[in-house]
């Protein structure tokens, strides 16, 4: 007795010791990930003459809210959050949408191009976007297109907000089918099976049976894809020629001059821009997190 007693006791001596250091290291590394941030806050709220003087990191003598004012101004921060949302909210459901579609055909029908479909579309994923960049211009800009959103119509696709949400929607879905085809296969198969016997259709097996049970997967790919969507500056940027139509992401590039820079104003710009994402992991954290971790232990 005495010795299982004091061999549990070993055991549970040994396995504190590497749990403490990777407490620590990531404590250490959280430290370290926050500081930016601090910074960044600390910077938005003091005038420039004190952020020069003093630096980033230490404390205020005053707290201005101009910073923030002028910023949003400057930067016409108001237009290019209405661009960037009239492009990410369309962008995201169609991702999701088609994402779906493809994991629900390729997991809930045998079929022999299966695995092909989706390594098509998981090796979409694989391709820096700078490396298509060029044929992807040249093909938007020989696709003749209205521009019924913009005030600078082009004639082509080349310039307008669609032509951003299809490359987004091009890029992004594959890598949404890998996962939401690796969720959907956790689901049981006797699901759809009952519901076909009971007379459902394919649709209906998909719309009220198969996607209500992928809420957490879709959470998670949502709170991904917003991210990655609102933060893109690459094809905002090369894509939208006019900068009246770029996204929210480039409003930092606008307040940063080619001679000098007032540093106060990109920081306030930065938390203004950082709000968004923010809110949204805070309001999905359970489901995100959920998403990522449902289905570990199942082989």
């Amino acid at each position: 007795m005495s010795s299982s007693g004091s061999g549990a006791y070993g055991q549970k001596n040994r396995l504190r010791a590497p749990r403490a250091v990777l407490q620590a290291f990531l404590i250490v590394m959280s430290v370290v990930w926050l500081v930016p941030l601090v910074g960044a806050v600390l910077s938005a709220f003091r005038n420039e003459q004190e952020l020069r003087n003093n630096g980033v990191i230490s404390i205020p003598r005053a707290l201005t809210f101009d910073n923030f004012k002028s910023a949003f101004e400057q930067g016409e921060m108001g237009r290019k959050f209405f661009n960037t949302f009239f492009i990410l909210i369309p962008a995201l459901v169609l991702i999701l949408l088609f994402s779906s579609l493809v994991g629900f055909a390729c997991t809930r029908f045998s079929g022999r191009f299966n695995v092909a479909f989706l390594v098509i579309f998981t090796a979409g994923n694989l391709m820096p976007q700078q490396v298509i960049f060029q044929p992807v211009f040249q093909i938007f800009k020989r696709i003749p297109w209205p521009d019924f959103f913009s005030d600078t119509d082009t004639g082509n696709l080349l310039g307008t907000k669609i032509g951003v949400i299809l490359i987004h929607v091009a890029f992004q879905t594959g890598f949404c089918t890998f996962v939401m085809s690796n969720y959907m296969k956790t689901l049981p198969k006797e699901l759809n099976e009952a519901a076909f016997v009971d007379g459902a259709s394919v649709n209906k097996q998909f719309w009220s049976i198969v996607l209500p049970l992928c809420r957490p997967a879709l959470a998670a790919l949502a709170t991904l894809e917003f991210t990655w969507l609102y933060n893109d500056f690459f094809w905002g940027s090369v894509m939208l020629q006019q900068g009246a139509e770029k996204p929210i992401t480039s409003s930092i590039a606008q307040l940063s001059g080619a001679f000098s820079t007032q540093d106060s104003l990109v920081a306030a710009a930065s938390v203004i821009i950082a709000i968004p994402t923010i809110t949204i992991y805070f309001l999905l954290q359970k489901q995100f997190i959920g998403g990522l971790t449902l289905g570990a232990n199942k082989g």
